[in-house]
């Protein structure tokens, strides 16, 4: 009995190392990814801030580009880039540091041939928003906001690859910081911009562009100034090579991360179309906006999980992959709870920062509750998420999103929001309906995967792509 008493205690307390052991590893990859996601997503936020206190008009107008627009947008470069993430992961874990660099001039020339694609909707997005029936003065301001998105399309293009690239290697640290400064500084230019200077609509714009480009510079001042020489070796030729592959994965990639992002976009645009549309469409964008930050956290988890198991795989050690999944999920949730608790008690005061209109706050106040719900919903269903990212599922995770959110999420809200007449309350009520299910089903696909299978299939992904040193070498690269 004492020699069974001493072995739980044994036992007991190597778990308690592993833990803690895995926690740190864990942290280092997903602190400074919420850093940046917090603060990348906060010039959104911080910017349809000032959009509340230039005008209502302004206000729907920049939530519905903003939410339907760049959801959609940034769904796609982000998943997208999300295939660089599982790349240079697995590579780095493998010890083909080399690759790293190739694998990102790869995603450079696919992402800018997919945002340049993207531009066409934000020129024409008035006569696109008046074709959908929205109200003329909606659409006009919408026409304009647009035009100022299009440089975003091509920092999101630059900013993610490059924060793919970093993560891979375990060196975000840097792009935390340049996060929180763009932030900092945004908030400034915001308010010399509009309050100080009062340039309305223009001055939070470029307040927002000039913001977001100092971070993209910071990076390639990074990436270039030597401080990642063992992944960096310059420009090559290289990059055009194997590119079909990769391709195929960053559509894929695209697909799933598309298709979670714009799932609230879908039920906004909904939402535009009820009785008194402009404050159904504030309210419940500012609802979705206080769920997207709480989300960048929990997107600092999926990177975390996205890292940390290809890390694995492509060491070939499938006990720490399965391990680092259980001790990601479990953190992420308990952060979730937290915050879907403040929710519930701050649910009010919290939206007059997005608005001084007391119709609007009421509005938001009342969706509390699901507010509450939808955010401890996100604290796993992205963890679930970025081990797919990591183990390179995302075209299976692409279908199961189509079946969760877009056969049983969105026609589930429409028959709550319309045929049950629960408006806002309804329609949201479906959206939480799909993710539910979803994260059920992740769940157990991750519970019955066969670990030791996907050290295999990332070691024949890796070794059908590599580039010799050499063979890179020969390819005559022009040095940054």
């Amino acid at each position: 009995m004492h020699n069974r008493m001493e072995e739980g205690l044994l036992v007991s307390e190597t778990l308690k190392v592993r833990v803690w052991v895995e926690s740190k590893k864990i942290w280092r990859v997903a602190f400074p990814s919420i850093l940046t996601r917090v603060s990348a997503y906060g010039i959104l936020v911080v910017t349809q801030a000032f959009m509340g206190h230039i005008g209502e008009t302004q206000l729907a107008a920049y939530a519905l580009i903003q939410i339907i627009g760049i959801r959609f947008a940034n769904g796609i470069l982000f998943g997208m880039s999300s295939a660089t993430e599982t790349l240079c992961g697995q590579a780095f874990g493998a010890g083909q540091y080399h690759m790293l660099g190739i694998y990102l001039q790869r995603s450079w020339i696919i992402d800018l041939t997919a945002a340049t694609l993207l531009v066409p909707f934000f020129v024409f997005s008035g006569p696109i928003f008046r074709l959908l029936g929205q109200d003329e003065d909606i659409a006009e301001d919408i026409e304009n906001i647009s035009l100022w998105f299009i440089p975003i399309l091509y920092y999101f293009v630059f900013s993610l690859t490059i924060q793919k690239y970093l993560q891979g290697q375990l060196k975000n640290r840097i792009v935390g910081w340049l996060g929180a400064a763009s932030f900092v500084i945004h908030v400034f230019l915001s308010w010399l911009f509009v309050i100080k200077w009062n340039w309305g609509v223009p001055g939070a714009m470029s307040a927002m562009n000039i913001s977001c480009w100092l971070m993209v510079v910071g990076e390639f001042a990074y990436v270039f100034g030597g401080w990642c020489s063992e992944t960096w070796r310059g420009f090559t030729k290289a990059a055009f090579i194997d590119l079909l592959p990769v391709i195929k994965l960053s559509i894929s990639s695209g697909v799933m991360i598309c298709l979670e992002f714009w799932y609230n976009g879908v039920l906004i645009l909904v939402a535009s179309y009820m009785t008194n549309a402009t404050i159904a469409i504030s309210a419940f964008s500012i609802c979705i906006n206080i769920i997207a930050w709480e989300l960048m956290i929990s997107i600092g988890f999926l990177v975390a999980a996205s890292v940390r198991v290809a890390n694995e795989l492509g060491r070939g050690n499938a006990e720490a992959a399965r391990f680092s999944v259980k001790v990601i999920s479990i953190t992420s949730l308990c952060i979730g709870l937290f915050f879907a608790v403040l929710c519930l008690i701050f649910g009010h005061s919290m939206s007059y920062l997005f608005t001084s209109n007391e119709e609007v706050a009421e509005s938001v106040s009342s969706l509390s509750v699901l507010l509450a719900l939808s955010i401890l919903l996100n604290s796993l269903q992205p963890v679930f998420s970025g081990v797919a990212v990591g183990a390179g599922w995302q075209s299976v995770v692409a279908f199961i999103t189509i079946g969760c959110y877009y056969i049983i999420g969105v026609p589930l809200g429409l028959l709550l929001g319309y045929v049950a007449h629960l408006q806002i309350t309804g329609i949201w009520t479906g959206m939480i309906c799909g993710v539910v299910t979803q994260t059920l089903v992740l769940s157990y696909i991750i519970w019955r995967t066969n670990w030791d299978d996907q050290v295999n299939n990332a070691a024949n992904h890796l070794n059908r792509w590599l580039l010799k040193p050499s063979e890179e070498t020969n390819e005559s690269p022009t040095h940054a």
